[in-house]
């Protein structure tokens, strides 16, 4: 008898620049993985830095999934099953690729990759990307999803923007490309840095149809979140 085919897989690839926001990433990351989508993860070298300052935590490419488990559950209670040695579930169905990787899976068209998520964005990144230098890995896959009209969200993390960079975002946006401030918006209620990090977060994904849960949903009642969070306190 012969074995059922399975189901090819294919990911959502979420590459990390070297933007301070890192636990936008985390968000991200987070609410793929229980939505039940497939990860590839891209780490710049310059977001190495930006996640050892942030959280004290090193990436590595030898010991990435161990790093990939503490950096999720830094600030928060993290996956479940979550163990020491970072052997953690729920990361069985994360592919990681070493920025310098050229021959990495995800840098091909033919690869099955559901689309890009850069979170957070450089202004580097932005122009690498607009310009299509692919400098390394991240920039390459960027390239390739917007050549096979697949979806790319650019998270981009600065501030103020001076007038090459948006410019650049033009660019990207009519390349296809969504253009996606890290804003958080107030309207929803939120009032900790988690409840305003998952709102970005949240935009991320809805710009790419994943469902979550991430932040309360304008509904056109005034008042609506204020009242919400005065019940539940």
């Amino acid at each position: 008898m012969e074995k059922p085919e399975q189901p090819v897989r294919r990911p959502w690839v979420v590459g990390v620049s070297g933007a301070s926001g890192t636990p936008y990433a985390v968000a991200v990351i987070r609410a793929l993985l229980a939505a039940g989508e497939s990860v590839d993860l891209v780490v710049s070298r310059a977001a190495r830095l930006t996640i050892l300052d942030e959280t004290g935590i090193a990436f590595r490419d030898a010991h990435w999934r161990t790093d990939l488990a503490a950096w999720l559950r830094f600030g928060q209670d993290g996956p479940a099953g979550a163990t020491a040695d970072g052997a953690a579930d729920g990361l069985d169905d994360v592919r990681y690729w070493p920025a310098g990787d050229f021959a990495a899976g995800p840098s091909s068209g033919s690869y099955p990759a559901k689309g890009m998520l850069v979170v957070p964005a450089t202004t580097g990144a932005v122009a690498g990307i607009a310009l299509g230098l692919s400098k390394d890995l991240l920039q390459r896959v960027a390239s390739v999803t917007l050549k096979e009209r697949r979806p790319l969200v650019v998270c981009v993390r600065e501030t103020p923007l001076n007038g090459v960079t948006l410019k650049h975002l033009v660019e990207l946006d009519a390349q296809g490309a969504v253009v996606l401030p890290a804003s958080p918006g107030f309207y929803a209620g939120g009032s900790t840095v988690g409840e305003l990090v998952g709102f970005v977060a949240g935009r991320v994904l809805d710009a790419v149809g994943v469902p979550h849960t991430l932040y309360r949903r304008w509904e056109g009642e005034l008042g609506a979140a204020a009242r919400a969070a005065e019940r539940s306190g």
